[in-house]
């Protein structure tokens, strides 16, 4: 004896229900929400921005010989490296959170990876 899935229709005939109304595309549809403000990413690029910034000044000061030691001589390079590797993004960031936040046209916040 065959087992009947009970979850079937009993009929063979495929049920169809006719939609009665169409009401097509509402423009609620077509609505962007605003994305929140990421407060935290832009707390963390504010970090690197002003990190990168004081390793580049150090380390200009360093080559420059401003900062002369016998410890610090070779250690200029360095600085610079590691502080451009920080600024870039941390300045980057801080420009689209600030163009994000004055609405300019083509900016927003969802342009910003969120860290939560």
């Amino acid at each position: 004896m065959r087992m009947r899935n009970p979850l079937k229709n009993k009929s063979k005939r495929k049920q169809f229900v006719e939609l009665q109304e169409d009401r097509g595309f509402t423009p609620g549809q077509f609505e962007v929400p605003e994305p929140p403000i990421p407060w935290k990413a832009i707390f963390l690029a504010s970090l690197l921005f002003l990190a990168g910034s004081a390793l580049i000044v150090v380390g200009v000061l360093i080559q420059y010989g401003n900062i002369a030691s016998d410890v610090w001589l070779g250690r200029g390079v360095p600085f610079i490296v590691i502080g451009s590797v920080m600024f870039i993004p941390g300045a980057y960031h801080l420009y689209l959170a600030y163009y994000a936040y004055y609405k300019y046209p083509g900016y927003d916040f969802s342009q910003i990876p969120d860290w939560d």
